[in-house]
């Protein structure tokens, strides 16, 4: 099963009708999963959290400001308490694993599951993001990578650049920013060399920075994805690219 990052969007992206063709014809494209694990930008926890295993664990509706509609989405996957005992399994002793039974999926991952697995019938589970170094992410992802081989689906759920601050045109066709379509342009251009170590070091090396990512919550998800790849130097497909409200929605597919 492949690795992959996506950008996921706000939840106005399912009113997108490219982006929800594009999401759709990925997931069509790849294996059916066996299972999902989820690492979102949404959801920064240390140690390591676990998130819900239960069926039915309410979503977490962690925006503000959009219709009543996006508060009324409901996305009923299976739980994956297996899969929460290998991903605990995974981890090294000298780094506590935390359970946190309550937390249900965020909006970085039910927005783009709703697209590519309607039917919601494929156990989900969500971890936190128990740091933002990218080293440490990428360990985090090789950590994880055994569980490709069981046919479970990675997903790292950032956005390519996500400078929200900054955006002067909300409109989903808006022209991006001269910040976003040049740190867009150099994320493409390294992930297409397979370099990764550029990658790490984007906050100093990127273009538009610090505008494209004031924080960096967004990019880091990227990291766990490469860790996961068998040969994170490999160069990834690039499965989606573009921009919606100006920022880019450029993703990842690892092998």
């Amino acid at each position: 099963m492949p690795a992959i990052f996506l950008s996921h969007g706000a939840p106005p992206l399912v009113d997108s009708a490219t982006w929800v063709d594009e999401l759709a014809r990925w997931s069509a494209d790849l294996p059916r999963p066996t299972a999902i694990l989820v690492v979102s930008a949404h959801w920064e926890s240390a140690p390591l959290t676990i998130g819900a295993v239960d069926t039915g664990t309410p979503l977490v509706y962690d925006f503000g400001g959009f219709p009543q509609r996006f508060y009324e989405v409901t996305y009923a996957a299976p739980g994956a308490p297996d899969l929460a005992r290998q991903v605990a399994a995974l981890m090294p002793d000298d780094e506590p694993v935390h359970h946190d039974r309550r937390r249900g999926l965020d909006h970085g991952a039910y927005v783009p599951l709703t697209v590519m697995y309607p039917d919601a019938d494929i156990p989900v589970l969500q971890i936190s993001m128990p740091t933002l170094d990218p080293q440490r992410l990428l360990a985090l992802g090789r950590r994880l990578r055994p569980l490709r081989e069981q046919g479970v689906l990675i997903v790292g759920s950032g956005f390519t650049t996500h400078g929200l601050p900054f955006l002067r045109d909300p409109s989903p066709d808006a022209v991006p920013p001269g910040w976003s379509a040049e740190f867009d342009a150099w994320a493409g251009e390294r992930i297409a060399a397979g370099d990764v170590d550029a990658l790490i070091d984007f906050r100093s090396r990127a273009p538009g920075m610090p505008y494209a990512h004031p924080t960096i919550e967004h990019f880091a998800p990227l990291f766990v994805t490469l860790g996961a790849a068998n040969d994170p130097e490999q160069a990834p497909a690039q499965v989606i690219d573009g921009f919606w409200t100006g920022l880019s929605k450029r993703s990842i597919q690892v092998a």
